[in-house]
């Protein structure tokens, strides 16, 4: 049973969340809260597996909350496709976008694949949006570096272009469950949380220009 936390200021928006996730077998609403502060509150005693969690509240909105959450997923809930409060949002921790108006089969599969430790969004879709906003938002501080092998910096540089790990697989002509292991160390020398996060880093490290073509 997946565990799910409903987190926005909007009392109607919740009851339909919790209407559509309560008639899934596998997935169970087992907290709300309407802004991030009290999602924190809440999440000190409660078991939770994925938090969805809207982008602007009063007290605290849900990328300072995200940042701050730390064991749950976080499935960041947007009005807008192209918003730079989700932008910053991944970069605290973010597994993945939705629109509000998503349809509840996409709503259910993507708090499944977010649990599955998967991103939500494809990076195509992550790199649009960094295309969009990366020239108007600071960057503030660089992420941490770390020595990769050539072979890590060639899958680092395929997934942030959009590549799935079969795909890399491909390209390589290695098994997809060694791009897995590769990857997992790229995740793990850079500190960061998972495959949205690394095309973040390729950007934000210049391995990446919106031309989508490596750095030298």
């Amino acid at each position: 049973m997946i565990r799910v936390m409903l987190v926005d200021d909007q009392e109607l928006l919740r009851a339909g969340f919790r209407m559509v996730l309560g008639a899934q077998p596998d997935i169970e609403v087992v907290a709300e809260a309407g802004d991030g502060a009290g999602a924190l509150e809440v999440l000190k005693t409660t078991e939770v597996d994925v938090v969805l969690m809207d982008v602007r509240m009063p007290k605290m909105d849900g990328v300072e909350a995200t940042r701050r959450i730390d064991g749950p997923k976080v499935l960041i809930l947007t009005t807008f496709d192209l918003d730079e409060y989700a932008f910053a949002a991944v970069k605290a921790g973010a597994a993945g976008f939705l629109l509000k108006d998503v349809p509840p089969a996409d709503l259910v599969s993507a708090i499944r694949h977010v649990h599955a430790g998967d991103a939500v969004v494809a990076p195509s879709t992550l790199r649009r949006m960094l295309d969009k906003f990366a020239a108007q938002l600071p960057s503030g501080e660089p992420m941490p570096g770390a020595d990769l092998t050539p072979r890590e910096r060639e899958v680092l540089l395929m997934v942030a272009r959009g590549l799935s790990n079969m795909e890399i697989a491909n390209r390589l002509e290695v098994a997809e469950a060694t791009v897995k292991t590769h990857l997992g160390r790229v995740l793990a020398k850079l500190g960061l949380r998972d495959r949205s996060q690394v095309v973040v880093y390729a950007y934000e490290a210049g391995l990446i220009v919106p031309s989508h073509r490596p750095k030298v």
